[in-house]
């Protein structure tokens, strides 16, 4: 009797997927339209002349960013103009031809070599020579963070002590206080990969939530550390209870931006794993409705060679789990005039996904990591 009853309910929710499924896809971007680390405006500009040679356009913009004071920007292109000059640098070596001591140049050469250093495997060797490069960029922008974040990322990789790490801290809050890259550096350093535990990446990520601007992506640092304990452990009750605080957190923080956004896309990403490991189909669905075309390589990329593809793998997982709970046929409404069976993504399926007894079902998933992978995101693994 117990394996017949097992097998009609594996019927029943087979035929539900095959009903829904479809369905369900309303309000996704096309798998042909989804973009993996899609430059914006400003950037797209910038690396296509990059690509022929002409470091014009990206001279331009982070000066913009720099007399304007947009650092969390300038940290974003920064970042990706570095990426593109590790196998593609001519167009930076002609800048710094041209202009030796311009702060922006110096800037992305300081990124650049620490971005090779680590990738050495001589790594924290490599990372000590190139430390007059980051001087050189912070003396060069004193009011800029950017080089400050870049020295913590460089003190994590030579194993500064945390007095010293302290030390940087102190400098790059003091010039620009709620800045998310410094604090994605901070939430790295004292993860348990690296020098802290699961217990202080969460405490900094949960007090420096508390204390962002609206809107701040800083809010997101709780799902970032709640990703990590995901990724290398597996949680108390204690802790899922914290996980899935930092989800409803960051769930918050996405709803003030507009679908498609690419700003908040790669909070928006790693909220998506968070969601799913918690067995969360309903609002991870809706997660991917408002990322849109807009992929991103972290987190992806902590469990996959092929970011891009493990996104749209995971987006059509998560439309079967919730067109599973939905059920075959919508019932009609009672005579007391109450909606009989849920309408919109069926009984079940739920804000938190509640499951066939109607409790919530958040254990967590089977996502791991690749082994050596740094569970924090951010700028270096």
């Amino acid at each position: 009797m117990v394996r017949t009853m097992s097998l009609i309910r594996a019927l029943i929710s087979t035929a539900r997927m095959v009903r829904h499924t479809p369905r369900l896809a309303d309000g996704l971007s096309l798998d042909d339209a989804v973009l993996l680390d899609a430059p914006d405006g400003w950037l797209g500009p910038a690396l296509v002349a990059a690509a022929l040679g002409d470091h014009g356009p990206a001279a331009e913009l982070l000066a913009t960013t720099r007399d304007a004071a947009e650092w969390e920007n300038r940290d974003r292109y920064v970042t990706r103009l570095a990426a593109f000059a590790y196998n593609r640098g001519d167009w930076l070596s002609g800048w710094l031809a041209a202009a030796p001591r311009d702060p922006d140049a110096l800037l992305v050469k300081a990124e650049l070599a620490v971005r090779r250093a680590w990738d050495s495997p001589a790594r924290a060797e490599r990372l000590r020579e190139v430390g007059p490069l980051i001087d050189a960029a912070a003396e060069a922008a004193p009011r800029d963070p950017v080089p400050w974040r870049l020295a913590l990322d460089h003190a994590r990789g030579t194993h500064a002590t945390h007095t010293a790490f302290e030390a940087l801290w102190e400098q790059a809050v003091r010039r620009s206080s709620h800045h998310y890259g410094c604090h994605v550096a901070a939430l790295q350093y004292l993860s348990a990969v690296w020098y802290g535990s699961h217990r202080e990446c969460f405490d900094f990520a949960e007090r420096a939530a508390e204390d962002a601007l609206p809107g701040s992506l800083v809010q997101a640092l709780p799902v970032r550390a709640a990703f990590a304990l995901l990724l290398n452990g597996d949680p108390s009750a204690l802790q899922q209870d914290r996980i899935d605080a930092a989800a409803d957190l960051a769930i918050a923080l996405s709803a003030q931006y507009a679908a498609d956004d690419p700003w908040p896309a790669e909070v928006r990403n790693l909220l998506v794993y968070v969601l799913i490991a918690r067995r969360r189909w309903a609002e991870a669905l809706e997660q991917f409705r408002l990322i849109g075309p807009h992929a991103t390589s972290f987190p992806w990329n902590c469990l996959t060679d092929d970011p891009l593809g493990q996104f749209l793998e995971a987006r059509d997982g998560v439309r079967i789990e919730v067109a599973s709970t939905m059920p075959l046929r919508r019932t009609a409404p009672a005579p007391s005039g109450r909606p009989g069976a849920p309408s919109a993504l069926g009984a079940g399926a739920g804000a938190g996904g509640a499951g066939a007894g109607g409790a919530p079902d958040r254990s967590p998933g089977p996502f791991r990591g690749r082994a050596g992978q740094s569970p924090s995101g951010g700028h270096y693994a």
